[in-house]
């Protein structure tokens, strides 16, 4: 395997073009506010509608590679995701949109699952594993940021569309170095289990659920029958699903790996890390333009402290997990989070980058660097070498419906918040009934209506926009603050060393039997036997 490394590169390339679809859009919201008439919740669906999508089916696209091999299944996803985006591109309703970003997702959860279990399959030694799986964790986490930068930047010379356009190189590019540096033989495992249809239609119909009630409780009313039986029946099927799938004998989602103490602790621990900053990120790339005024490159450009600090901290983490161990690290990265979130709380409209801002975006990317890969190593050090694949889908999947979630809850704080005070406000100035509605969409909707009001007015309207915002985003991001403070709390308990027992997982079925990640000698380019060269 002399040139695993030049395959590390080449995954690495395959993961970044999913995950910067994660962010690339933000910078775009506004513009795509203003031209396809969307509102909060229809921002929210734009982004949320390829996290759901990619989220629901990142199980299924781990047990479709474990069937018929990871690379084959990454190229796959890497054509029909090029193919996609040129639809999303041609879009001219926000419908369109939605349904495009839901097709991207379902690709997405193709090409994300196959890049970890490649690059555990390419590295069987401990330590070198251990830094490749660093580099993943840090190209995931740079991804954050580097899609508002490019989506800023592109936006600064074309149409909105041009976030979706440059998924066509940028996927050319990606399947040319797979089919140059990643090797796999695609043999078939020897026995192939019945796909999992019930798995899958009640995971993406409970989560699917609950993302459209929270991200449409403020506008239908939180205390309504439509929100409270969505969330309730939501629940319900997630139940429903955790149960079939303990009693499955072939599960898409073996919750049975969830009975190890140190799996669940670091998946809730990603899972959570995610959901604070992707809600963040979608809420400060419009205070950015709404509130400060920045154009969509200013924006991106600002956000790119972000990725430097994830990348040079990402190898600092797992330095550290190996030293102190990861139990120490990650729960100091929670704290890490917990600090930047609060101190977005001195966040006013007169607030400067420099002198606030950047430092709290800092503090976040240093915790997100601290828990992604220290997290990432434990869950697949916990299990046999048979689940790596579970493994792979299963961080996979903690991150994206963290990341869903944390749109659609802090978005939603934020929108009950200014739609609730921006109408009272505002009529409060004698702004007319049909101006407050359309200052009620969003944030970028009253910046828009503030730029078009009389003189005599405009000022005041564009600080009441501005200041209702700011406090929607400051109730938003005590939300991420308490759920990080919580993480740390216990995952310092959960991430303990324990007894030999406990740290087993229990799984239903005898060690030697195939379950529905099965990777054993049979499982092509997952096992020991991978080539990667």
């Amino acid at each position: 395997m002399r040139n695993r490394w030049a395959a590390l590169v080449a995954l690495c390339i395959a993961e970044l073009l999913v995950m910067v679809d994660n962010t690339i859009v933000n910078v775009a919201l506004p513009t795509m506010s203003r031209d396809l008439g969307a509102g909060v919740s229809g921002l929210q669906w734009i982004v949320d509608a390829y996290t759901l999508v990619f989220a629901g089916l990142l199980l299924t696209g781990g047990y479709l590679g474990d069937r018929f091999g990871h690379r084959r299944m990454l190229l796959t996803g890497i054509g029909g995701f090029v193919v996609v985006s040129v639809v999303a591109a041609a879009s001219t309703t926000l419908g369109q949109l939605i349904a495009a970003r839901a097709g991207l997702g379902m690709f997405a959860a193709l090409v994300f699952p196959a890049t970890l279990a490649l690059i555990i399959a390419a590295f069987p030694e401990a330590k070198e594993r251990a830094t490749a799986v660093g580099v993943w964790a840090a190209t995931s986490g740079a991804a954050v940021a580097v899609g508002p930068v490019l989506g800023g930047w592109l936006l600064n010379h074309f149409s909105w569309a041009s976030v979706f356009w440059v998924n066509v190189p940028f996927g050319a590019v990606a399947a040319a170095a797979i089919l140059i540096a990643v090797r796999a033989p695609e043999r078939r495992p020897a026995l192939l289990h019945r796909l999992d249809a019930t798995g899958i239609a009640l995971s993406v119909v409970g989560l699917g659920l609950l993302t459209y009630s929270v991200i449409e409780g403020p506008s239908v009313g939180w205390a309504t029958a439509r929100t409270i039986g969505g969330l309730l029946i939501a629940v319900a099927v997630l139940v429903v699903f955790v149960v079939h799938q303990a009693r499955s004998a072939h599960p898409i989602f073996n919750v049975r790996l969830f009975a190890n103490r140190r799996f669940a602790a670091a998946a809730g621990m990603i899972s959570v890390a995610f959901f604070a900053l992707f809600g963040f990120i979608f809420l400060i790339t419009q205070f950015f333009q709404g509130v400060m005024g920045y154009t969509p490159l200013q924006a991106g450009i600002r956000t790119l402290p972000f990725a430097v600090v994830v990348a040079v901290l990402s190898p600092v983490a797992m330095a550290f997990s190996h030293r102190f161990g990861p139990r120490t690290v990650a729960a100091g990265g929670a704290l890490l989070m917990a600090s930047g979130f609060a101190l977005v709380e001195l966040t006013d409209r007169q607030s400067t980058y420099f002198g606030l801002i950047i430092w709290s975006m800092m503090l976040m990317a240093a915790g997100l660097a601290m828990i992604s890969g220290p997290c990432t190593q434990v869950i697949m050090d916990a299990l046999p070498e048979h689940q790596t694949g579970a493994g792979s889908a299963i961080n996979d999947t903690t991150r994206e419906v963290g990341g869903t979630l944390g749109v659609a809850v802090l978005g939603s704080v934020m929108t009950s918040v200014y739609a609730a005070n921006v109408g009272l406000r505002l009529d409060r100035l004698g702004v007319p009934a049909e101006a407050i509605q359309i200052a009620q969409q969003s944030v970028m909707a009253g910046a828009e209506m503030a730029y078009r009001a009389p003189q005599s007015t405009s000022e005041q309207v564009s600080a009441v926009v501005a200041d209702v915002f700011v406090d929607g985003l400051g109730q938003a991001t005590w939300v991420a603050v308490g759920v990080c403070l919580v993480a740390a709390v216990l995952g310092a308990w959960a991430l303990r060393d324990g007894s030999p027992r406990e740290s087993q997982p229990l799984i239903g079925h005898p060690v030697d039997a195939p379950t529905a990640f099965h990777v054993s000698e049979h499982a092509g380019d997952v096992g020991g036997g991978n080539q990667v060269r």
